[in-house]
């Protein structure tokens, strides 16, 4: 009888799942879409990520509801094909992902140790101090921030440049509130259409990249197309720039600390040997960033011993330390000071998307994305599933399905994915960072007032890309 119902019950479990073959015996999948396994992890995902979207709501960091959710989507999956004799398969497939969040998590960490290292150096105080001191008008200062910002993001990111800029608007636009929420918008679009014709410019397009899609000098194709896409919201936003400009205050000018030059071209010559790795050797490009931060902590070595190298005599008697406190340099501080939350949230991402896919739901979505409506339409609701989602998974859920596209597609999509978030406050990394860090005067419906204008700007540029590469 207890075998009967051990019988029932594994029958029961694994009744709407079909065995496909999948290159012969040795290698077995199992689509578990139309089972409760699926479901059940369709539900996982929704909710987890439900979460995140809520995060400055309820305050949970978003790494913790997708880490917990990556977990059991592949616990219910093992359980799945454990049942059915497939004790391998699994943990191939789980390899296989984590090897490709493994490259992607040490690129995005030595980027953000140099972003570290640069802002101990006071680089991006100094270009903060250098804007406020120019007595710039707000309009300009509107068109002046949302330039950087745009030629910024492509080396250092689109979420660090809307931070630094931001930091801007909020030091020149303290006794003009108005200035800030729409100078703030206008950054976020900024960023992110400039960090989508390089592959240092936003997550998605170093994904893209790393996967060897598009070559490095391939993005730049992007670049008069993401310009259209800020350029174009720009010129009806800037029409809601008060007049005047700020009242000047002698603040003290900030000057970039001791070493702080020799990082920043530390940090290029890095970008320099991880597309030389890639390009000319065939080597992944993490390990030309794992080099570059090999140099970065040999110097930081340096920094160490010339500053203790300073004669006792001309010195006062302290009992540990004989330099200020501000010129110490330690290059695991820098380490420990990454966005740790943000690297943890694209490994519950990407396992999570990974898990959804090794079930066999994007198999169904690409043929419908990619072979019903068509690549252009699939490209372009991209864009829109970004704002609403988050480009990270979406753009992951398009390289996991790897479609069949021409060059020209493969641009597309990662320009919609690039731009398309900034359609909404909460669609990009940059829009939800901001909204912490100008709390109050950069709001949801704030941006959301803008999104007509944005999404012009959206649609002129991909028409553009199709003007220029179609």
């Amino acid at each position: 009888m207890k075998n009967a119902i051990k019988l029932t019950a594994l029958s029961f479990l694994c009744l709407p799942i079909t065995a496909l073959a999948a290159g012969g015996d040795e290698s077995t999948s199992l689509n578990l879409t139309t089972s409760w396994v699926g479901y059940a992890a369709l539900v996982i995902f929704v909710v987890a990520y439900t979460l995140v979207i809520l995060e400055e709501k309820i305050h949970l960091r978003k790494s913790k509801p997708v880490l917990i959710a990556a977990g059991f989507i592949w616990v219910l999956i093992a359980f799945a094909y454990n049942a059915q004799g497939l004790t391998h398969e699994v943990e191939a497939g789980i390899r296989h992902i984590f090897l490709e969040y493994t490259e992607l998590f040490f690129f995005l960490l030595v980027a953000m140790t140099y972003i570290n290292s640069m802002m101990d150096r006071g680089v991006f105080e100094a270009l903060r101090s250098w804007l406020v001191a120019k007595e710039f008008s707000y309009v300009k200062l509107f068109w002046v921030t949302g330039i950087i910002a745009f030629f910024m993001s492509p080396i250092a990111d689109n979420l660090t440049t809307a931070l630094i800029m931001c930091a801007v608007v909020l030091a020149v636009g303290k006794d003009k509130p108005g200035f800030i929420g729409i100078g703030c918008i206008n950054i976020v679009v900024a960023a992110n259409a400039g960090g989508a014709f390089s592959p240092f410019g936003d997550i998605t397009t170093l994904m893209v990249w790393q996967k060897g899609i598009i070559e490095f000098a391939t993005f730049f194709k992007l670049f008069v197309p993401s310009a259209v896409n800020y350029i174009v919201p720009a010129l009806f936003m800037q029409l809601a720039v008060p007049k005047g400009g700020p009242e000047h205050h002698d603040d003290q000018v900030v000057s970039i600390q001791r070493g702080g030059l020799v990082i920043v071209f530390l940090f290029v010559a890095t970008i320099i040997t991880a597309v030389s790795f890639h390009n000319f050797l065939h080597i992944p490009p993490v390990y030309g960033m794992m080099f570059g931060l090999g140099f970065l902590k040999l110097f930081g070595y340096y920094l160490k011993i010339t500053r203790a190298a300073t004669p006792l005599a001309e010195s006062p008697p302290i009992e540990h330390d004989t330099e200020p406190d501000e010129d110490k340099f330690d290059i695991f501080d820098k380490v420990a000071g990454s966005e740790w939350d943000t690297l943890f949230f694209f490994y519950g991402v990407i396992l999570s998307v990974g898990g959804l896919s090794f079930m066999g739901y994007l198999a169904g979505v690409s043929t419908f994305f990619y072979g019903d409506l068509g690549p252009t339409t699939a490209n372009i609701l991209v864009g829109f599933l970004s704002a609403i989602v988050d480009n990270i998974p979406v753009m992951f859920a398009v390289l996991t399905m790897s479609p069949e596209m021409s060059e020209y597609q493969w641009l597309l999509v990662t320009l919609t994915a690039g731009v398309g978030g900034s359609m909404l406050s909460i669609g990009s990394a940059a829009g939800v960072a901001l909204m912490g860090q100008a709390r109050g005067h950069y709001t949801f419906f704030g941006h959301l007032k803008w999104a007509p204008a944005i999404t012009l700007g959206y649609f002129a540029s991909i028409y553009t890309h199709y003007l220029m590469h179609g």
